[in-house]
């Protein structure tokens, strides 16, 4: 027993220390809430011999750093919709997307031996998508590719994307499902893109995207396409119709110059000639009259 004491007595100071150091705890650092809801960040002093600590919150986003809760009252935007819980845990009400950030609660203990300490929480703020905007063509050609597009911005985390044709959703594996085995697409859940890489007429549907993310759905209107067969015959038929009215407009441009309908203006129209000159008449020019004049003039 004589030789655990000097041991106890030595370990003492040491615990007199850690206990006279201010630590501080959370019950969550990494909390995540739905937009426009209430949020609790935890920070809980777990020792101090300090009365009274002072208390600082300060928020860190996109590298810049901002007061939240500074000189015992809420700053910025947060005097409104923030307070105080338990003497150093912080509520936010009202949440938006602009509150997702690092947030760091500091506590200075001046009678502690370790006078501060600091908790980081990392706040995520999730956002429902918006309803996707949807590009379906209205009509494409067999065998051709059709490229269907599905795409949103507004949802935080980023939402992953699932087409439906007529209500029913496509595999993103063709041959898993029986219905779709005959079709020949892929489906990009990260992008939203659908691309038929040759339709066939059971591709014709209402066509419709979801998007998805944690914090809910959204959903775009169907949109109608159509897969048609291309009429070859009708357009041989057309193109032969447009060479036969060329060939006879031409037939009919020959014979109209054989038959003398386009006849040159100068063999049938009267050919204008400069009037000649009448012999003993010289036309001269004076500054004064500022034009022509004649003279006579008689030969003898």
């Amino acid at each position: 027993m004589a030789l655990r004491r000097p041991a106890v007595l030595l370990l003492l100071p040491l615990l007199g220390c850690r206990l006279l150091a201010v630590e501080l705890t959370s019950s969550n650092t990494k909390p995540v809430v739905q937009e426009f809801q209430s949020v609790e960040l935890s920070c809980i002093i777990k020792s101090t011999v300090t009365p009274d600590p002072r208390i600082e919150w300060k928020k860190i986003r996109d590298g810049e750093t901002s007061y939240v809760f500074f000189d015992n009252k809420m700053q910025g935007d947060f005097a409104t919709r923030a307070e105080i819980l338990s003497r150093t845990s912080l509520v936010i009400k009202n949440t938006t997307r602009m509150d997702t950030a690092t947030y760091r609660c500091e506590v200075a203990a001046p009678s502690d031996t370790k006078t501060i300490d600091e908790i980081n929480i990392q706040l995520t703020v999730q956002v429902k998508p918006m309803t996707p905007r949807c590009t379906v063509p209205k009509a494409v050609p067999v065998g051709k590719t059709a490229s269907l597009h599905c795409h949103e911005n507004e949802g935080y985390p980023k939402s992953t994307y699932s087409w439906y044709r007529n209500s029913e959703p496509l595999s993103p594996d063709t041959k898993s499902n029986a219905k779709f085995q005959n079709s020949s697409y892929t489906v990009n859940p990260t992008t939203g893109t659908l691309v038929f890489h040759a339709v066939h007429k059971g591709d014709t549907g209402r066509y419709s995207c979801i998007a998805t993310n944690d914090a809910g759905f959204a959903k775009c209107e169907e949109q109608e396409m159509e897969v048609y067969d291309l009429n070859i015959g009708g357009i041989i038929g057309g193109v032969l119709v447009v060479l036969a009215v060329l060939v006879l407009i031409t037939l009919g441009i020959c014979c109209a110059y054989r038959r003398g309908y386009f006849a040159n203006s100068k063999e049938s129209g009267e050919s204008y000639k400069t009037p000649a000159k009448p012999d003993g008449v010289n036309y001269i020019r004076t500054d004064d009259e500022g034009d022509f004049r004649h003279k006579s003039s008689f030969v003898i």
